[in-house]
Order: C-alpha cells, then structure tokens, then sequence
C-alpha cells in the first residue's frame, strides 16, 4: 500500500533572494562565478543560511541490487559482478571509494537486494530486502511486500544518515542490468518510447541496445497505465534498491538535508521522488551528466543542470562525488569573497 507522504517544504525563498543580493555584491563582476552562484543560492535556500557554509560532513551511501533482466541480455557484464563489486567498494579500492577518500565524502554501501550471501562483510547486509528482483518485461519486479519493505528501509538509511550529521547526501547505486528498469521508470513516469530512453549501459553495441530497447518495450506495453502510478510503477519497473533510494531522498528533502544525483539511476529515483513527493526536487541538484539519453531527458524534464559533463557513465555515485569540490567551492567563494563596497 502507498505510504501517506506529508508535504515537502520548499527551501527558504527568502535566504535565496537574500543570497543573491549578496552575491551580487561580491567584488567580481555580476554572473562572472556562473554556475558556482546558483549553487550558493541553492545550498543557502536549502541551509537557510546566508552565506552558505561549505558541507563538510558529505555522505554517499551505495545501494546495491541485482534485477531480473541481468539474464536477459541487457549488459555486457555478466550478473555476478554486483556482488564482486560490493566488495570492492567495502575494501576501499573501487573508483568511487577513490574519489570519497579523496574529497573527504564518507562512503557507506548496503546490499539491499544482491543475489548472492554477503553477511561476511560488516554492516552490509543490514538492510538486505530480498536476492534480485524479478524480471520486468514478465512481471512485477516487486511485489508489494519487498516494496513496502524497501520503503521502510529508505526511510531508515536516510535516518541514520541525517542522524550522523549529513549536510550533503549522495545515493549512489551498483547492479549489473539497472540502467534497464532505470530507463523504463523514466520512460513510463515522462511518456516516452523505449528507444528514446536506452543507452548502451554497461557497453552494449547497436544490435544489443536494439534488444535492450524491446525489452523495455515489452516491459512497458506490460504495465501500460499503472505506469502513471509512482508507486506502482516503482512496484512493476523498479527495484528494492531502487525504492529505497526514492524514500530515501524524500525523507532527507523533508528533513531539509540536500541531495546531490549522479546519473542515470540516482535521476530515475528522483523522478519518481518528485511524482510522489511534489518539492522533492528542489532540495536536489545534478552532480553530472550521463553518456545514457535518458538521463538528459529527466534532467530536462526536472529543470536541472549538471555541474559536470565528463562524459561519464560508470555509477557507484561518482559522479556526483566528484562534483562535490564544486559544490564547496560555491560555498566558500559566497562566504569568503569581499564586498565590493568593502574595497572603497
């Protein structure tokens, strides 16, 4: 059953006119910082605070899953490396682990739904919701009991986060085949046609991708108008990972911590966040553009500008950690730069 959501408040309309002004002050020339002032502005309204203090407790949390369409030809990986690439993520030495250690992001994982046994590493599986969700093109990839369950468990991590001092969340994400119900969430929640929407993930070429695209396809014709449910749609396309990252987002934007997305899956999470929780997104910016098309298109949709176009498509939540100097910097250039009146 959908959870009752209350409303989600806005970030402080007045702090954000009060940031501007300020930064219109600043002795540089007015827009000279580009896209750093909107970032000001934005960590201000959602700080309430003029000017903005730099986040320094940033926290990324990985969620993990395999999918049922893993075996369907959707990847050029094959399904066991989610559980191989949790573990690289809880010995340190995956990418994303890299770039946290190295601008100072705590980085957390949990396997919330990898087919495999992985209670030998410390605090992973705590939240586990079930081993792989089901494949979406033959039937619901939840039922309702997983996704109630995962719901519970968003809301939870969120939580826990908020509570270890978060001023910066980041949902990262890891399971071979995810950009599969990642881009049939985006197509069903913006009504779009499966070939639209399917990159090449993993590194499909064109004779797979085509493949991939049919499979949403079908896995959309399935649905058909429980698609413009979110919740349902989260319940058919979706994934428990992916649901608790949606609560989870929606639980930080109530509790006014911002959020910042990484590509494809983190952005189809927070479509399906804004459809349930309208005002979600304002709490959240784009910390990278995505190779996959789909992704572009929900950015467009939710009226969201990348801080990064690298070029990148690999996941975990990299993205968005490295973009995280930038969103620093923002702060510190808003907080630290004079006044022009103050030069004489």
């Amino acid at each position: 059953m959908q959870p009752a959501i209350d409303p989600v408040r806005a970030p402080s309309a007045s702090t954000a006119k009060e940031a501007a002004a300020h930064l219109a002050a600043l002795a540089t020339p007015r827009g000279a910082l580009g896209q750093l002032e909107e970032l000001a502005i934005w960590l201000a309204s959602c700080q309430d605070s003029c000017p903005p203090r730099p986040p320094a407790n940033v926290r990324a949390i990985v969620l993990a899953g395999d999918h049922g369409v893993s075996t369907h030809g959707v990847s050029a990986y094959p399904r066991e490396v989610t559980a191989a690439m949790v573990r690289a993520f809880h010995s340190g030495v995956a990418a994303v682990s890299v770039l946290a250690a190295q601008h100072d992001v705590h980085l957390r994982v949990l396997d919330i739904g990898v087919d495999a046994d992985l209670s030998d590493l410390a605090g992973v599986t705590e939240h586990k919701v079930h081993r792989g969700s089901a494949p979406l093109h033959l039937t619901d990839a939840l039922t309702a009991d997983e996704l109630d369950l995962a719901w519970t468990v968003g809301h939870t991590i969120a939580e826990q986060e908020i509570a270890a001092g978060a001023e910066l969340l980041i949902f990262g994400d890891m399971g071979i085949g995810n950009t599969t119900p990642a881009a049939a969430l985006i197509a069903a929640g913006l009504g779009l046609d499966a070939d639209a929407v399917t990159g090449i993930g993993t590194g499909l070429d064109e004779v797979a991708r085509q493949d991939k695209a049919a499979l949403i396809d079908r896995a959309l014709a399935r649905v058909a108008e429980r698609g413009t449910d979110p919740y349902e749609r989260l319940k058919a396309l979706g994934s428990a990972d992916m649901a608790a990252a949606v609560s989870a987002m929606i639980t930080a934007a109530r509790a006014g911590v911002p959020v910042l997305l990484d590509g494809l899956i983190s952005v189809a999470e927070a479509t399906v966040a804004e459809d349930l929780a309208p005002g979600t997104i304002q709490w959240c910016r784009a910390g990278h553009r995505s190779t996959e098309p789909a992704q572009s298109l929900a950015l467009a949709k939710l009226g969201l500008t990348p801080i990064l176009d690298l070029g990148m498509r690999l996941g975990e939540g990299s993205g968005a950690v490295a973009a995280v100097p930038l969103v620093r910097s923002a702060a510190a250039v808003a907080s630290g730069t004079a006044l022009l009146a103050d030069l004489g």
